[in-house]
């Protein structure tokens, strides 16, 4: 069952889901629209390795927009901060971003009950194509959890993307134990 306009509008009334900036013509009959966020990042390396800690460059995108490429991975982040107290989020691709050949997540489209942060994108191109900051870029929907949570991502003392902020994060695989 997903949240409708008006349960998700109760909902951020009652604080449990938290939307900065909340812009109300974004709101979607069971969805809220998010925006690319000013910046953008792609790792140094050109080999990753999953043990360690692979770094990653940010860079501002221009006015003029920025020209992405099918062999490069980018890193992105929504323009909005989210919180989500008492429902699972996901973030999916708006239709009109996947009719561009946009793909903003890879595997990463469901959050966790307790996420407080920006948004990273997982985002790579079928064909070149120009983005611009403040662009729509996904859609938010909610989906109401049955049973009481236990553990909260925002409680967990090994919630390693906890409190994101408007810059992309780069993959944290390199603190878990393997």
């Amino acid at each position: 069952m997903i949240l409708s306009d008006k349960t998700i509008l109760e909902e951020i009334e009652k604080g449990t889901i938290k939307i900065e900036p909340y812009d109300a013509s974004c709101m979607g009959s069971n969805s809220y629209d998010v925006h690319l966020g000013k910046y953008l990042a792609v790792y140094e390396a050109t080999e990753l390795d999953a043990k360690k800690h692979n770094t990653i460059r940010h860079f501002e995108i221009p006015e003029e927009g920025i020209l992405l490429m099918p062999d490069t991975f980018y890193l992105g982040v929504t323009e909005e901060y989210t919180e989500t107290h008492a429902h699972v989020p996901f973030l999916e691709g708006k239709s009109s971003t996947g009719r561009l050949g946009i793909d903003i997540h890879a595997t990463a489209g469901k959050g966790d009950v307790g996420f407080c942060g920006n948004w990273t994108l997982e985002i790579s191109v079928k064909m070149p194509v120009r983005v611009y900051a403040g662009m729509p870029i996904g859609q938010l929907i909610y989906f109401p959890v049955v049973g009481e949570v236990i553990n909260a991502y925002d409680k967990k003392k090994n919630a390693k993307y906890a409190g994101q902020i408007n810059k992309p994060v780069e993959s944290m695989m390199w603190k878990n134990n393997f």
